[in-house]
């Protein structure tokens, strides 16, 4: 199943969508695979690229969703939905390989920032499971780190993907007895 078919059943919390919540996904997908950090370099990514996905993916619009759109979807996104539907096609799309490297960590999402002027600052966190053979992410996970720990969401990660006779990386962090 392709990336968008995953994609597609996330739901739309928008009243009146100008596009479908599975392109601008795509294009956040997309663009962060190709590098981009940030709400303007995703706006470049679409309008270098604009008229080969309008044309690939069948869109009838004159243009890709612009910044202020990307950046109204990613505040609001429920970023477990998102992971969820990534892990399943990265699963389908790359097989986990015995003697295979996994590279685990988590990066905090800046503008999920809830209560930024506490001391304890609450935040979205996105952990990944990067395969170092395969060059690409094969699992995801969102966490609060006010709700929930970055170990946690790592051992929540790693176990549906079933993976045994790989080697993982990790940080010093989870040297635990249970990790």
């Amino acid at each position: 199943m392709s990336l968008i078919a995953h994609l597609k059943p996330i739901p739309d919390f928008r009243t009146q969508p100008r596009y479908p919540l599975w392109v601008i996904l795509l294009l956040v997908i997309m663009g962060t695979m190709s590098g981009c950090q940030g709400y303007r370099a995703l706006e470049d990514f679409g309008e270098r690229h604009q008229r080969v996905l309008l044309e690939l993916l069948e869109l009838p619009y004159k243009r890709l969703p612009s910044f202020s759109t990307l950046r109204r979807i990613m505040v609001r996104l429920d970023f477990a939905a998102l992971a969820s539907a990534f892990n399943a096609w990265a699963v389908e799309t790359f097989p986990t390989l015995a003697t295979e490297q996994i590279a685990t960590d988590g990066k905090g999402i800046k503008a999920s920032v809830i209560e930024y002027d506490k001391s304890y600052q609450d935040l979205v966190n996105i952990v990944s499971a990067f395969s170092v053979t395969q060059g690409g992410v094969v699992g995801l996970a969102a966490m609060r780190n006010g709700q929930t720990s970055e170990i946690a969401t790592v051992q929540t990660l790693v176990n549906p993907l079933h993976l045994s006779g790989v080697c993982f990386s990790m940080d010093a962090l989870h040297t635990q007895k249970h990790t």
